[in-house]
């Protein structure tokens, strides 16, 4: 598949090489050289344990298939890695979901915000027109001594003609009205939460991690308090935007939070420790493959928006060939995988800034909230140095003021994350 010359004339009458350089020099990174370097870095640092997974998954197919010469086709990665977790930690997804009923998930929304923040969560009137739909929730946020902070819509059931995807909406920014009044901001978290009349919802842990995901950026939303509107809650710079999601997602996987709420949808029981315990183990399994995969897809998503040759380019030959360098994984001819990859319409050239935000995010983790997750001090740190600075404050001032210096360092004229709590985090590199 070649890809014609990209139009060069808006990025060139602003100086700049490329659509990547013109994306990324108000970023944190601030050049394509940056993030290349920051790409290159982690490709190095995980393949060594990305190669031995990717040995552990071949034996494995050899074993299981009477083939002992057997190669691995992409397509096989999915497959086997399910049956290599099954097979050591005996996970069923349908017990798992038994443990999280939707209104249970809300109740862990609340337990967060009222932990952390000494904030209550709960459920307002609407008012006659004000819902797009009756499954939608309206909940205020409310500060004994600071009134409401913000409002929130939860629209979280699929229904049919519902737009497939999970986000965080800012429906109005919060913003300095005059000295005595600051205008609330208003979001609404939308997802899509399978269920029916006779079974009610029951989330699978994937989209437990999700709606903590969206919380988080509902959060950085409804805890800002900036002077102008434009720099409200997440609308921030590309490569930071993503970070308090990435944070809140730890909260989904940690068993002091998850018993809290994850009582089982019948019984009533708490998750038992042992069920979470062997959850977070088949995470971790092939964390590195998984990473090594993410870090692919933001080489080429940096490549495809670089600097191009006039007479166009191979996307293909970029793809396959990025691919032999980048992973064990073999490249079939005829495929165009990257064909639906709709981030490269939608984060052109800033793939890379979930890298950046899970480096960030693991480090406020480890140094923040790993002791006590659920703890005010650490909720008061997280909302007056992070979150209510929305991108009214440089974010590398914002990170070193929160979590303490080394959590990012310089690099070219830009910044990136240091990745060392991420190796610790994930078990499988070599720090």
């Amino acid at each position: 598949m070649v890809l014609l010359e990209q139009p060069d004339w808006q990025y060139k009458l602003m100086g700049h090489k490329s659509y990547a350089e013109f994306a990324l020099h108000s970023t944190m990174a601030a050049s394509p050289e940056v993030v290349m370097s920051f790409l290159l870095e982690m490709s190095k640092v995980v393949r060594p344990k990305a190669d031995q997974e990717f040995e552990a998954i071949q034996n494995f197919k050899r074993e299981n298939s009477g083939d002992p010469n057997g190669e691995l086709d992409p397509w096989d990665e999915a497959y086997f890695t399910w049956l290599m977790k099954s097979a050591k930690y005996k996970l069923d997804s349908s017990v798992i979901a038994s443990y999280f009923p939707l209104q249970q998930c809300i109740e862990g929304l609340k337990v967060l915000v009222e932990s952390l923040f000494g904030v209550t969560f709960h459920g307002v009137p609407l008012a006659p027109g004000e819902s797009w739909h009756p499954d939608v929730m309206k909940i205020v946020l409310h500060h004994p001594t600071e009134a409401n902070l913000g409002y929130l819509y939860l629209d979280l059931k699929s229904r049919k003609g519902k737009h497939p995807i999970c986000a965080h909406f800012a429906i109005r920014g919060g913003r300095r009205v005059s000295e005595t009044e600051y205008q609330l901001p208003v979001v609404a978290l939308v997802c899509n939460f399978s269920g029916s009349s006779l079974a009610p919802v029951r989330l699978n842990h994937s989209e437990v991690e999700t709606l903590f995901h969206e919380f988080g950026h509902a959060l950085h939303s409804l805890l800002s308090r900036t002077e102008y509107q434009h720099f409200s809650g997440t609308r921030v710079v590309l490569d930071f935007a993503e970070t308090p999601s990435n944070l809140f997602e730890s909260y989904a996987w940690d068993y002091r939070v998850l018993k809290t709420f994850a009582k089982h949808y019948s019984t009533g029981d708490i998750i038992p420790k042992e069920l979470v315990e062997s959850m977070v183990g088949a995470k971790k399994m092939f964390a590195a493959t998984e990473l090594q995969r993410q870090i692919l897809y933001a080489l080429v998503d940096q490549t495809l928006f670089g600097e191009q040759p006039s007479t166009g380019i191979d996307t293909m030959a970029i793809v396959a060939d990025l691919k032999r360098q980048h992973t064990s994984w073999t490249h079939v001819d005829g495929t165009h995988w990257h064909t639906r990859f709709s981030h490269l319409t939608n984060y052109g050239a800033g793939y890379y800034s979930y890298l950046y935000a899970k480096c960030f995010a693991t480090s406020i983790w480890q140094r923040m909230c790993q002791e006590d997750p659920l703890s005010l001090d650490t909720g008061s740190a997280l909302r007056t140095k992070f979150l209510q600075h929305g991108g009214a404050k440089d974010p590398a001032d914002i990170l070193n003021d929160l979590a303490g210096s080394g959590i990012v360092r310089s690099c070219h004229g830009g910044i990136i994350p240091d990745i060392t709590s991420l190796c610790k985090e994930m078990e499988l590199l070599k720090c």
